[in-house]
């Protein structure tokens, strides 16, 4: 006799989410994930956190970049979509961000790196996501994972290793890992996942199931959870933010 089913999580809670209310549950769906890789909804709570991890990381990181003349390379979470690299790279000073929706070339980053040295800059911060693709179209992966998603991981270290074999310059890398998906909250997300809380409370009150809270353009409404899980959310590099990361000198390696 449960009166409503409140599921709160990303594409795989909300699949299963769209499977039990199709058999009869009384669903609502309310979106988190870091990734921020759900078409349905502008912004997940999770994802502001997140990226604040990943600027706090390169700001260390560009202390010791800067003091011995290195490249640093930060390896951030985003398996299918590169979000967290993306505003986490243009927030925390990054200067090459490799994501997996545009395909890279090692060398294209190593000239650009060298290109830097020639200029004075010696020292550059990379950000890579764990599922930018090689040039070789191929995913760093840890193992298998039998019956899931294989587990990715470790590109972060040959992006590394090939900038030093192609440049010749001290590089080395660092992977932020689950320090990305604990600690406290940002205030945009603890407001953010307030006022879902409360949409998703009002949807369950009005019978209102089969749907998930969604935000777009700051105003926080909802949609069938069949629009949340049919595509994900994915940067375009076409877009406005790719546009203004290339107007101010970040290279994506393509």
């Amino acid at each position: 006799e449960i009166r409503a089913l409140v599921i709160v999580g990303g594409d795989g809670s909300l699949t299963t989410g769209l499977q039990l209310y199709r058999e009869g549950w009384p669903v609502v769906g309310v979106p988190k994930t870091i990734d921020n890789d759900l078409a349905a909804t502008a912004m997940t709570f999770g994802f502001d956190s997140a990226v604040s991890t990943v600027v706090d990381g390169l700001d260390r990181l560009n202390t010791t970049a800067s003091s011995h003349k290195r490249v640093m390379v930060l390896e951030v979470m985003g398996r299918h979509a590169g979000w967290i690299a993306l505003w986490g790279g243009m927030a925390g000073g990054a200067k090459v961000v490799l994501i997996p929706e545009i395909p890279f070339s090692f060398d294209k980053v190593a000239d650009f790196i060298e290109a830097r040295g020639h200029q004075g800059y010696h020292s550059t911060l990379v950000v890579v996501a764990e599922g930018a693709k090689l040039p070789d179209g191929a995913l760093s992966t840890v193992d298998a994972n039998e019956g899931g998603e294989v587990r990715l991981g470790g590109v972060g270290e040959i992006v590394a290793a090939e900038i030093e074999r192609r440049t010749g310059k001290e590089t080395r890398s660092c992977t932020l890992g689950h320090l990305q998906r604990g600690g406290a909250p940002t205030a945009l997300d603890r407001i953010l996942g307030m006022r879902f809380g409360v949409m998703a409370v009002k949807l369950a009150e009005e019978g209102r199931f089969g749907r998930m809270v969604s935000y777009q353009s700051y105003h926080v409404d909802s949609v069938p959870i069949e629009e949340a899980v049919d595509e994900l959310r994915l940067v375009r590099s076409e877009s406005e933010m790719i546009a203004a990361a290339k107007a101010v000198g970040i290279c994506f390696g393509d």
